[in-house]
């Protein structure tokens, strides 16, 4: 059975702060815990994925920083194959800015960096040679998760 899923889109580091309540507009609350760690809608598809058994490649764009080195060195200790993720030398890691509430409600604040300059150039068609599965994510332009399918010579289930 072919396991083999391909990934194309977002890595961001996420910044998360933990609060009481979220602030209404102008106010500023204060919060009791902060972590960063590592996000993206497709990079969490690819770890969860490869969780579960699959051989998962992940496509997209970081920058040269230590936010881009913790999504790499991450996602990679998970069973990912990172090598078709792009270091940017001039744009910073995408970054997810994260208020959660006492009660679990958040707002989200996203910085793409480095996941705005993915582009199609970025995307070999023999990328998906041998995929069963293809993961897209609207986190990167229309135009870089479009071409994909395009690409394609076997179908692959497509999913979101």
């Amino acid at each position: 059975m072919n396991r083999r899923i391909v990934v194309v889109g977002s890595l961001n580091a996420d910044l998360t702060i933990y609060c009481e309540r979220l602030p209404l507009p102008g106010e500023t609350v204060h919060g009791n815990g902060f972590a960063v760690n590592p996000g993206g809608k497709s990079a969490n598809q690819a770890v969860a994925a490869s969780k579960l058994g699959g051989t998962v490649t992940l496509i997209g764009a970081v920058g040269n920083d230590s936010n881009g080195d913790m999504l790499l060195t991450s996602t990679e200790g998970s069973g990912v194959d990172v090598s078709r993720v792009r270091r940017s030398a001039d744009d910073a890691t995408g970054v997810a800015v994260i208020a959660v509430d006492a009660n679990g409600e958040n707002n989200i604040i996203i910085s793409a960096g480095a996941n705005g300059t993915l582009a199609p150039a970025d995307v070999p068609a023999d990328a998906f040679d041998d995929a069963a599965v293809l993961c897209l994510c609207l986190e990167v332009s229309l135009e870089t998760v479009e071409l994909p399918p395009k690409q394609r010579t076997t179908p692959a289930q497509q999913s979101c």
